[in-house]
C-alpha cells in the first residue's frame, strides 16, 4: 500500500506550455526550454503544433496524445514532471477537468503551472489582420475583385466617419472606426502585391513611413535637438523640404479634398513659406468663403472642424423646429 512518504505519492507536476502564433516556432523563453529539457513527459495533442519540430530538432521527445485530467494527474505520480504544449485553443478541456478534479478534494493534485513560452510584442495583432486580409482576399468572391479605384471612395467615407468619432468624443466609435481606417491600408497593400508592375507589400509601406518618421525627427533619433513643438515642426519642414525639392509650395495639397480645408492648406503652406500672396478678388460666395477660410486658418482654426460644429448646431435646431410640430412628414 502507497503511504504518504513513498515516492509514488508524491504529486508532482504539470506544466501547461502556451506560444504565441504570432512568433516565430522555436523562439521560446529561457525557463519553457527548462521545462521542456527537465520533464519527464512532454505531450502535445496536435501532431501538427509548429512548435513540434523545432522540439524534436532540439532533442526534446513529444509524445502525440491528448490525456484526460486523470490520466495526466496519474502521469505526474511518483514527483514526476508532464508538460503539455498546448494548442491554439488553449486546452479548454484539459483545465477544465483538472479543474474539477481539484475542487472535488479526492485526488491529491500535482504542482500545476502556466507557463508562457512566447510572448507577443506591441503590434502583434497587426501580423492577424494581414493574415486575415490574405486569406480574404484570395477566398472572398467580393474582396478578391476589387482595385485600388475601386475602393477609393471607401477611404474617403472612413476618413470622415473616423473625424465624426473623434468630434463627437465616443472612445467606442474612435476606436471601431480607427479599425476601418486601418482596414484600408491592409486592404490595398495586399491589392498592390499583385501588381505585375510595381508590386509593394504592407511591409514596404511600414517601411517606409518608419524610415520617413526616424528621418523627420532627428530630436528624437538623431543629435538635434527640440524643446518646444515649433522646434519640432521646423526640424519636419526642413526635412520634408529637402525631401521632396519641390518647386512650389502647392505641390503635394491634394485638391480633391473639401473646399474649406484645401484653402486652409495653401494659406497654411503660404504662411509658412513666408510669401506675400494678395487673395483673389471676384464676386460670388466662393471669394467670400475663401477670404473666411484664410481668416480662420491665420487664427489657428480648422475652418471645416468649425464649420462642422456650427453645421451640429443647426441640425439640432432642425430636429427641435421638427419635435414642435403636430403633424409628421406624412401628413
Amino acid at each position: 500500500m502507497v503511504n504518504a512518504t513513498s515516492p509514488e505519492a508524491v504529486p508532482g507536476r504539470i506544466v501547461l506550455l502556451t506560444t504565441s502564433h504570432r512568433v516565430a516556432p522555436g523562439l521560446l523563453s529561457w525557463p519553457a526550454w527548462q521545462a521542456l529539457r527537465a520533464a519527464d513527459t512532454v505531450l502535445c495533442a496536435d501532431g501538427a503544433h509548429p512548435q513540434l519540430p523545432y522540439l524534436r530538432e532540439a532533442g526534446i521527445a513529444v509524445t502525440e496524445a491528448s490525456p484526460t485530467a486523470q490520466e495526466l494527474v496519474d502521469a505526474c505520480a511518483g514527483g514526476r514532471t508532464a508538460v503539455v504544449v498546448a494548442t491554439g485553443e488553449g486546452e479548454p478541456a484539459l483545465t477544465d477537468g483538472l479543474a474539477r478534479l481539484a475542487s472535488s478534494g479526492r485526488v491529491r493534485m500535482p504542482e500545476l503551472e502556466l507557463l508562457p513560452a512566447s510572448y507577443d510584442l506591441p503590434g502583434a495583432r497587426l501580423l492577424d489582420l494581414v493574415q486575415v486580409m490574405d486569406r480574404i482576399r484570395l477566398e472572398c468572391p467580393w474582396s478578391s475583385r476589387q482595385t485600388h479605384e475601386g475602393l477609393a471612395k471607401y477611404g474617403i467615407e472612413e476618413a470622415y466617419e473616423l473625424v465624426e468619432a473623434i468630434e463627437a468624443g465616443d472612445r467606442d466609435e474612435l476606436r471601431e472606426e480607427l479599425g476601418d481606417v486601418l482596414l484600408q491600408v491592409v486592404f490595398h497593400s495586399r491589392i498592390a502585391e499583385e501588381d505585375p508592375d510595381a508590386p509593394f507589400s504592407v511591409d514596404d509601406v511600414a517601411g517606409g513611413i518608419v524610415a520617413k518618421l526616424i528621418h523627420r525627427h532627428p530630436h528624437v533619433f538623431g543629435e538635434e535637438t527640440a524643446e518646444t513643438p515649433e522646434d519640432v515642426k521646423e526640424h519636419w519642414l526642413r526635412t520634408k523640404a529637402e525631401e521632396k525639392r519641390r518647386s512650389s509650395v502647392t505641390e503635394g495639397v491634394p485638391l480633391g479634398q473639401p473646399g474649406l480645408a484645401l484653402t486652409a492648406k495653401l494659406a497654411s503652406r503660404v504662411r509658412t513659406a513666408g510669401l506675400d500672396v494678395p487673395l483673389p478678388q471676384g464676386d460670388g460666395i466662393g471669394y467670400e468663403l475663401l477670404a473666411l477660410a484664410v481668416r480662420a486658418e491665420a487664427d489657428g482654426v480648422d475652418p471645416e472642424a468649425a464649420l462642422r460644429a456650427a453645421a451640429r448646431v443647426y441640425r439640432d435646431a432642425i430636429r427641435q423646429t421638427e419635435g414642435q410640430g403636430t403633424g409628421g412628414a406624412g401628413d
